[in-house]
């Protein structure tokens, strides 16, 4: 790490040319190959999976995305000779608008069903000539426009779906500058130089942006989910203003400790920048982690995103010594400078200050502290245990949105599982199995929680036959009645009617699938567990040579993503934060969630760990006293890490503005999760187990310890610079 710091220290402004050339040469690339993004969700093996299997392989559906123009009349009928001409008029225009496909209206012959029964709700679907994600939201906005432009007194014109929900989101680019705002602050808080705080800002900028860029030419090689550059930027810039952060720190520390600009940065980037590429590392892998799924939805998540904290930490360890070799002493504030000119250090550096003291008071009650923290842990955890998965329908949207009052306006019109249709698709095979089907058709009208039933309809294809029933469920999509209604019908109605023939049927649609989605992912959640756990006890044995530090390490990490999960369940499921925040009703977690928090979570915390330890280990590798490790630990660590932490809070906090349900709780139970994490399980729970532990902390056994290959986290000694009379630096 020395050589490539003083590299590029040395050749400062080559190194920012080719960061800045190489940021320009991406953003062409991504503008001339486009991003194709694929939000298909195949569950291969599950009733929906086979479903939809069958549907496409006997009547493909249209490529493009379907939305619904919906309409209102508080008197009279939608289909009133005065109604009928204004919304066709309105439905003939939008038919002829950039990227619409087709107009499917309920004034055309056989469109008698989009009207509801007691004939003042109608609706017309749209269908676009791409999928959502793939369409420009200008085109759409256009569509939002010529509609609600049919509005009059007495008529109420909505739009809902996927096209329509994607146009109203709050960009990512927006929630990002929230973020970094709070960021700035909150760093200038802490630098007291406006230079200095702007480093992590620019280096994790620069990182962010670099991996988002090559999300365009990666959706060429393998399917990236639409929500990934949001997830990207929420991470990486998490990720990325934290690492600049710790190196800074060092940077800072070793300039008040008498070494030169230069040395003091090579020393940054050879300690602090190690802790970096490790702990990067660590969060990489836990991402890939994600791939022991083997799920295409999750997949497109992870990897775009593990590409993008590799773009973070390659920025923090080439750029930001470079813009550290610009700036010089004039990351110092002035106080810090006038310090320095006098031979004097600050109060943090001389080992006083809040975290000194607290530092102290660990050892005289480690018991206690301990017991708190872990009571503490338990207690934010205790949710978890009602934890139930599933998805959050457009009812959650803001109430503002055209998704919403469309969502709201089918409901009252057509009942609440319009919104969610079930699709039973079976294969005919024989005479045998078609009375059969038949039967089945009738007995579903008398099935508890079934609205109504739309009869089979005959895809044609070659082989078995392919038919399709439409079963609307009496309660909305994300009701636990919709899916005690899916278990019922796959395990005691359709095997009654199919038993003794070879009719095949599957209950599919959106609904089931979101459900069927969320089995799948519990059920794999064991196997990602073992693998991030495994992983990262390797990891930790190798880079400090102890058993119980990554043992300890694991147990905590489990108790923080508890604590995560606990949270979401009560702010989002048991609906205790949604209302104030505009973000819905009480709804299940989405099912995607715990994966994508388990991994980053789990990746975060040993970032915290990391830093924490690695100081610890340092201070044990010189004087071999557990107790005064444990306190060089928390004194010159601390306040960097709930600094950290802090901005991590404030980041993924941003990201509730999106409006997307799904965004909103992956930033909350992070946000959460983070907090707890420095606040209490690294500032509390760590120092007073390790300090309980003694040397046991650091015991590896011999025959163990010649077998493992060796992992620093810290430099060698003979690496390290000359230190001058004063404190451990961090």
């Amino acid at each position: 790490m020395s050589a490539l710091a003083r590299w590029c220290y040395q050749h400062r402004f080559i190194v920012i040319t080719a960061w800045v050339g190489l940021l320009i040469a991406l953003a062409v690339m991504s503008q001339t190959v486009k991003t194709t993004y694929d939000n298909s969700l195949t569950l291969p093996g599950t009733g929906s999976g086979s479903a939809q299997e069958l549907l496409q392989r006997s009547a493909p559906a249209q490529a493009g995305d379907s939305d619904q123009i919906v309409w209102h009349v508080s008197d009279g009928n939608a289909t009133d000779p005065a109604v009928e001409q204004r919304m066709s008029a309105m439905l003939a225009q939008v038919s002829h608008l950039p990227e619409v496909a087709s107009v499917a209206s309920p004034y055309q012959p056989g469109g008698k069903v989009q009207v509801s029964a007691d004939g003042r709700t109608a609706y017309a679907t749209v269908t676009f000539t791409d999928q959502a994600d793939n369409l420009d939201h200008a085109d759409i906005n256009q569509v939002i426009a010529a509609a609600t432009a049919a509005r009059e007194p007495g008529l109420a014109v909505e739009l809902g779906g996927k096209a329509i929900a994607g146009a109203e989101e709050t960009p990512a680019s927006d929630t990002s500058l929230i973020g970094i705002v709070a960021a700035a602050v909150i760093l200038l808080i802490a630098f007291g130089s406006v230079l200095a705080m702007a480093l992590p800002i620019v280096t994790a900028v620069a990182g962010v942006g670099s991996g988002l860029l090559l999300m365009a030419p990666l959706s060429h090689l393998m399917s990236v989910n639409g929500i990934a550059p949001i997830l990207g930027a929420l991470i990486g810039l998490g990720v990325g203003v934290d690492y600049a952060l710790f190196i800074v720190t060092r940077h800072r520390r070793g300039l008040q400790s008498g070494l030169d600009p230069e040395q003091s940065a090579v020393q940054a980037l050879n300690t602090s920048g190690r802790a970096v590429l490790f702990a990067g590392g660590t969060v990489c892998i836990a991402l890939l982690g994600l791939l022991s799924v083997n799920l295409q939805f999750i997949n497109g998540l992870a990897v775009p995103a593990a590409i993008t904290v590799v773009c973070t930490v390659a920025a923090a360890v080439t750029l930001l010594p470079a813009l550290l070799g610009v700036l010089g002493l004039r990351v110092l504030s002035r106080r810090q400078g006038r310090g320095l000119q006098s031979g004097g250090l600050g109060q943090a550096e001389s080992g006083s200050g809040l975290w000194a003291r607290w530092s102290r008071i660990v050892p005289r009650f480690p018991a206690v502290l301990a017991a708190l923290g872990l009571a503490v842990m338990l207690v934010v955890s205790a949710p978890a245990l009602h934890l139930r998965l599933g998805f959050a329908d457009a009812s959650n949207d803001p109430k503002s949105t055209h998704t919403y009052k469309a969502y709201d306006m089918l409901a009252e019109g057509f009942g609440p599982g319009f919104n969610g249709p079930l699709l039973l698709v079976a294969q005919t095979q024989s005479a045998a199995d078609r009375a059969a089907l038949d039967r089945l058709d009738r007995a579903l009208t008398a099935v508890p929680g079934v609205a109504a039933v739309e009869t089979a309809q005959t895809m044609p294809g070659a082989g078995p036959t392919v038919e399709v029933t439409q079963v609307l469920p009496a309660t909305a999509p994300e009701d636990p009645a919709t899916s005690t209604l899916i278990n019922q019908l796959r395990s005691t109605v359709v095997p009654r009617y199919t038993h003794g023939t070879t009719l095949q049927v599957y209950v599919g649609g959106l609904t089931a699938t979101f459900i069927d989605f969320a089995t799948v992912t519990s059920d794999k959640l064991p196997w990602l567990l073992t693998t991030i756990v495994g992983f990262s006890f390797l990891l930790l044995v190798l880079a400090f040579r102890s058993l119980l530090i990554p043992a300890i390490t694991a147990v905590l990490n489990l108790l923080s993503a508890a604590a995560s999960f606990g949270v979401l369940t009560a702010f989002f499921q048991w609906g205790w934060g949604t209302n104030a925040l505009g973000l819905g009703s009480p709804s299940p977690v989405e099912g995607y969630l715990p994966e994508l928090v388990l991994a980053v979570l789990f990746g975060l915390s040993m970032d915290y760990q990391v830093f924490l330890v690695s100081r610890m280990a340092e201070e044990w590798s010189h004087t071999r006293d557990n107790a005064r490790s444990v306190l060089a630990g928390v004194t010159h660590t601390a306040r960097v890490i709930t600094a950290a932490a802090m901005i991590m809070i404030a980041v993924f906090a941003a990201f509730v503005f999106t409006g997307q349900r799904g965004i909103a709780e992956f930033g909350i139970g992070l946000a959460a999760a983070v907090a707890l994490d420095a606040f209490v399980l690294r500032t509390v729970l760590v120092p007073a187990v390790m300090y309980l532990c003694g040397r046991a902390n650091w015991w590896l056994p011999r025959w163990l310890d010649r077998r493992l290959p060796h992992l620093a986290i810290e430099p060698p000694a003979e690496e390290q610079p000359t230190r001058v009379p004063g404190p451990a630096l961090v």
